[in-house]
């Protein structure tokens, strides 16, 4: 017998070591079977749920993919948010300000007003008033390009069309979901300037990276964000017996806005104890606030704004600030000469006096960590994922993976769609689409093609939703009543009319595919077609006998134009609608066969995108 050298079994024995966690933390967590048959669903019924729920719309044919692959195993390459994206990062690869660092978009896209620059360095003239003038375009473009600046609607922009596409495009929907989910819950608004500029980065490196993973290190980076920090005030609030050194002195506060600093503010530390965390009932009184306000003192923004370099002194010696107790992370400042040092009380529990950056990183977990933290996170899961009422009793389940689990959100999700709650019918197609999620939806639906992301944009805000720029820290509402009204209902029947008639530019669409190019035999049979095409797996008798008066009404879309709340877009055409019986008889070229014809096609394509129009814009198409 061969006889194995002991050195060889000591390294085999250390591989062995090496490689075992990794291999057990490659793996991913259990699944149980999903107990959708004891609601009477059947698999493809409850791919459709699935889909519904996890991702922005069934693509065509997804259905059956998903349940040849089995839902257990579709959802978790869901939690796992692995796929390839290839073809979406080739679409994203054009948008060459999604990859800047915040400091790179603070020198890029300056906050301070660029004439007055311009003005500054001779490039304008103090008196050239005239926006519209030739000498005022050339001059202020001549200086933006000599310091390759550019203006911040260019970042806003490619920022909300990589959103649009990612949504629209991603294999990952349950992340792309997910990132929406936890945007909206620790909302920041593009309507506040001084935060506006830093929402890519945190949406790109605190809240997508997070958003599948444990509470607790989301909401640490959500605090200590650029984007946060200025939306809730929070880097502009010291102890009440701070003053901020004058200009000169050669201290350490970096802050972009360190000369507006006057004292104590309340915003952030009570949005985080009832928005994020322990809810408007979470057993806090404003006592706490307060004090959990004194505690984050000093929690500010290490960036400097290139045009305040006079202004504000930035460190020299970062190493040596360290060893005074400032705490550098990325954009992220702890200055300790801004912090309340005396001891604090919040919700009983006793911090500093003296604590420093600690402190505040003790708060959090407290909150993080707290019954009910686990109660307010799950229910709002919970509306966003089953119903705008949960039962109790789900919601516990899920609190109680919430407190057990440490926040794991993975887990959270599973407990979630595990339970018995989640697939009864009381759940099924119960909750309200949005305006994002309607224009996205019928994007998958009608696996259409975005050219210009940011026209879908206009549409999404003409209905109701202006992504990222909701001003209120509580986020957009998730409850259906919030969305539906007679004028909601009037302009998601235009949005769906213009979509399907190829009337929103950057769009196309090619129905015919969608049927594998076989021309339905009557209007009445491409209503049943196509609604079960884009509506799979629903009973839809009554949808279909609504809306059947629809479909011989040529001036459909018109009526429903004029009697829209909202005036059209200037992206919709509504001339083309005229356009499309363009009278071919007077071509000497065509026969009057030929012209037979190329009329019965162009009337066939125009009603069956008006039957298309009139499903998007239906009541039950509404429903997710």
């Amino acid at each position: 017998m061969k006889i194995i050298p002991r050195t060889i079994i000591s390294l085999l024995l250390l591989c062995n070591c090496l490689l075992f966690p990794f291999f057990l933390g490659a793996q991913t967590t259990k699944i149980s079977r999903f107990p959708y048959k004891n609601s009477g669903l059947t698999e493809k019924q409850a791919a459709a749920h699935l889909l519904s729920r996890f991702t922005y719309g069934a693509k065509p044919g997804q259905i059956d993919v998903i349940a040849k692959q089995g839902l257990e195993n579709w959802f978790k390459q869901q939690l796992d948010a692995r796929l390839p994206d290839d073809q979406l990062k080739k679409s994203l690869s054009k948008y060459d300000a999604l990859s800047l660092t915040n400091a790179e978009i603070v020198i890029t896209y300056p906050r301070t007003r660029i004439v007055q620059m311009a003005i500054k360095e001779g490039f304008l003239h103090k008196d050239s008033t005239n926006s519209n003038s030739k000498y005022y375009k050339e001059s202020v473009k001549a200086y933006m390009d000599k310091h390759g600046l550019k203006l911040q609607k260019e970042l806003t922009q490619q920022f909300i069309s990589q959103k649009i596409l990612r949504s629209a495009y991603s294999n990952n929907q349950l992340l792309e979901v997910m990132t929406s989910f936890w945007f909206n819950h620790f909302n920041v608004s593009m309507s506040k300037n001084q935060s506006s500029r830093f929402i890519p980065s945190y949406e790109r490196d605190v809240i997508r990276p997070n958003a599948l993973d444990r509470f607790n290190d989301l909401l640490l980076a959500t605090a200590k964000s650029p984007a946060m920090l200025y939306y809730l005030d929070n880097a502009s609030s010291v102890a009440e017996n701070k003053k901020i050194a004058s200009k000169g002195k050669t201290n350490e506060q970096t802050s972009l806005k360190a000369k507006k600093i006057k004292g104590l503010n309340e915003n952030y530390a009570r949005e985080v104890m009832e928005l994020h965390t322990l809810g408007v009932d979470g057993g806090y009184t404003q006592q706490d606030v307060t004090e959990a306000a004194r505690i984050l003192t000093g929690w500010t923004v290490s960036l400097v704004e290139p045009s305040d370099k006079d202004k504000v002194i930035k460190p020299l010696n970062i190493e040596k600030n360290k060893k005074l107790g400032f705490i550098y992370d990325n954009d992220f400042l702890f200055n300790p000469n801004n912090h309340d040092k005396g001891e604090k009380t919040v919700m009983g529990k006793r911090f500093g006096p003296d604590g420093g950056y600690s402190e505040g990183l003790a708060l959090l977990n407290m909150l993080a960590h707290h019954s009910s933290t686990a109660q307010f996170i799950c229910r709002k899961l919970a509306v966003r994922f089953v119903s705008d009422n949960p039962p109790q009793t789900l919601i516990d389940k899920m609190a109680k993976t919430f407190r057990e689990k440490d926040g794991q959100i993975k887990e959270i999700l599973i407990t979630m769609v595990t339970s018995p709650e989640f697939w009864d019918t009381a759940a099924i197609r119960q909750k309200t689409k949005s305006p994002f999620e309607l224009t996205i939806g019928s994007i998958r639906n009608l696996n259409a093609t975005i050219d210009q992301p940011y026209k879908l944009f206009q549409q999404i805000t003409k209905m109701g939703e202006k992504i990222y720029y909701y001003q209120a820290p509580t986020g957009y509402p998730d409850k259906g009543q919030y969305w539906i009204n007679t004028g909601s209902l009037l302009n998601r029947m235009n949005f769906g009319l213009a979509l399907a008639d190829g009337r929103i530019d950057g769009v196309s669409i090619d129905l015919p595919a969608l049927n594998n190019n076989h021309e339905p035999e009557s209007t009445q049979a491409a209503l049943v077609t196509y609604s079960k095409l884009i509506m799979p797996e629903r009973d839809l008798e009554q949808t279909i006998k609504r809306l059947t008066p629809m479909l011989n009404d040529p001036q459909l879309a018109t009526k429903v134009n004029k009697k829209a709340v909202a005036k059209a877009p200037s992206n919709i055409n509504t001339s083309k609608m005229e356009d499309e019986m363009e009278d071919e008889t007077e071509n000497p070229k065509k026969t009057q066969s030929d012209v037979k014809a190329i009329n019965q096609k162009k009337q066939q394509s125009m009603m069956l995108k008006q039957v298309v129009g009139i499903i998007i814009g239906s009541p039950e198409y509404q429903r997710r």
